[in-house]
């Protein structure tokens, strides 16, 4: 197990510096940042001096360096348009997006699991068109037209819930469904092959043979040993609901990182734009990690390799 960890860890910290690299020399390849930041109407003094002020008036290799070291401290520079440090600005807006993420996770994890599982046990029963039905919408219906169908239904015509903002549990049903429904059509199918993959193997027709109750076996026994290859796709689910929010918080107006992306971009504020994708890079990794350390531990076999 000591192997495995580590090599997981040396594979993240690989992974860590590749990023890095990338993020700054991402950079210099789109042209002169500084004629990304700056107005159009700013003379050439004012250019000098923004260049100078975020250090690229010096070397590459210096500058190189100089990031690679704050970014190690926790520096991720300071933003240009609201002149705090982008880290704080990061750490303010982090709580919103992970509390629309984990919701919607949860959401899809409430419904595709069961579905799924029903649908594997069952595979002509009604739960099984159930299933595919979900799966299928899930994997076409972009979440960005979900979203604005939702606020339509829900919000103008029938006035049940707030089409915007972050004021109370009323206010993340929406965003949270509609940010959730690929995630879980994807989990759906996912559940439903796996749960009958592991159907047809013996332990399972023996506790059939025993007379065992069906939800038990479907529990105990399928769920527990299908629900393997669904913690590595569970994991990624969520780096994926982090990341994909910026949609959904931007029609949504949720006061998390996709909107602060969003207002960043529009602001031509590149050193945010860069420190929130590097966050969110980082992030991915770490959840990465995690995810294959959870995988490891369910199972022994992978321990071997």
């Amino acid at each position: 197990m000591a192997r495995y960890i580590f090599s997981h860890c040396f594979e993240s910290i690989l992974l860590i510096i590749a990023v890095l690299v990338l993020v700054f020399f991402s950079v210099h390849l789109t042209g002169d940042p500084v004629n990304l930041m700056a107005s159009r109407s700013a003379t050439e003094a004012e250019r000098a001096s923004l260049r100078k002020s975020l250090g690229l008036d010096r070397p590459l290799s210096e500058q190189f360096v100089s990031y690679m070291v704050n970014t190690v401290q926790g520096n991720l520079g300071t933003s240009l348009s609201q002149r705090t440090p982008n880290l704080d600005l990061i750490l303010q807006r982090l709580p919103a997006t992970l509390e629309l993420a984990t919701v919607s996770l949860l959401m899809a994890l409430v419904v595709a699991i069961p579905l799924g599982v029903a649908a594997g046990m069952n595979p002509s029963g009604f739960s099984e068109k159930v299933a595919n039905i979900v799966g299928l919408a899930g994997q076409v219906i972009p979440s960005y037209w979900l979203a604005l169908l939702l606020i339509v239904v829900f919000a103008v015509q029938l006035r049940l819930l707030p089409s915007f903002g972050r004021d109370s549990w009323r206010s993340l049903v929406l965003p949270a469904f509609a940010l959730s429904f690929n995630t879980m059509g994807q989990l759906v199918r996912l559940t439903r092959s796996s749960v009958l993959e592991v159907h047809s193997e013996n332990y399972v027709q023996t506790a059939r043979a025993k007379g065992l109750n069906p939800r038990t076996i479907a529990f105990k026994h399928v769920l527990r040993n299908a629900a393997i290859p669904l913690v590595s796709v569970i994991g990624i689910s969520f780096t994926y609901l982090l990341g994909g929010s910026v949609f959904i918080e931007t029609i949504f107006a949720w006061p998390g990182l996709g909107t602060l992306l969003q207002q960043a971009i529009g602001n031509n504020d590149f050193p945010l734009v860069q420190a929130i994708t590097l966050f969110i890079a980082l992030f991915a990794i770490g959840m990465n990690l995690l995810t294959n350390l959870a995988y490891g531990w369910l199972d022994p076999r992978l321990r071997l390799h």
